[in-house]
């Protein structure tokens, strides 16, 4: 079973208080990349994969989806998702994604953000997504990139000149990293763009797009902050298609 970190007291309040959390979609630096992935969700049916607040849940059902089936493994993230859901064609289940279980060709579009580092068995879920996509569907996911989750000190360092160090240790070592990110002894997994990608085609899925986030000039112009963004890629950003 995945760490369920997101029931955390300290960590929820943390999180919560996270731009992405306050503003949802518009907090979030990644989702025009992500956006500009996603096809027309008019009439299909999605499944939003560690839905947390719903926000893309949401989303997908002001775009038109017929219904939208949001799944985290927080009690806390689901509470906040229904509380801020009126919407009668989303329906919100709690399942741990290392273990789930879908119905067969249900649905026309499959998506996540920022969960799958979480996950232990990323083949199973890839699978089980494969096999719940109607033919010709698409899927659109992002995890932390590979380089920030790589490294066991992930504290950056900040050089005379300015420049933004960020230490990676242990690349190509996949596996469980506990790290101190708004609570301590946080899990995630680590794992290889080449892991991420060949996991994803043994599935069965064809690859359509992969991208290393980093800030557009105007997003760093509107945030300033963003510049530090450009040492490293802190999103990868993946769509695929099953055949």
């Amino acid at each position: 079973m995945a760490q369920n970190i997101y029931d955390d007291p300290d960590f929820f309040a943390g999180y919560s208080a996270l731009p992405r959390s306050v503003q949802g979609l518009d907090g979030a630096p990644e989702w025009p990349s992500l956006q500009a992935l996603l096809p027309d969700l008019a009439g299909r049916e999605v499944v939003d994969l560690g839905c947390g607040f719903g926000w893309f849940s949401r989303w997908a059902a002001s775009a038109g989806a017929a219904h939208v089936l949001g799944i985290d493994l927080s009690l806390n993230m689901l509470a906040r998702a229904r509380q801020e859901t009126t919407d009668p064609q989303i329906t919100y289940q709690q399942h741990d994604l290392d273990h789930l279980e879908l119905p067969p060709a249900r649905f026309d579009f499959a998506y996540s953000s920022l969960t799958m580092h979480y996950l232990a068995d990323l083949d199973r879920l890839f699978r089980t997504v494969h096999r719940s996509l109607r033919p010709g569907a698409g899927f659109v996911f992002s995890v932390e990139h590979p380089i920030c989750t790589a490294p066991s000190n992930p504290q950056f360092v900040t050089l005379d000149s300015g420049r933004v160090v960020w230490p990676v240790d242990g690349y190509l070592r996949e596996g469980r990293r506990t790290t101190n990110w708004l609570a301590p002894g946080v899990v995630k997994q680590h794992r290889t763009i080449t892991s991420y990608v060949s996991t994803l085609l043994g599935a069965g899925f064809r690859l359509t797009a992969l991208e290393e986030w980093g800030p557009s000039p105007q997003q760093i112009e509107e945030v300033p902050d963003w510049h530090t963004e450009l040492e490293r890629p802190y999103f990868l950003i993946v769509a695929a298609c099953r055949e």
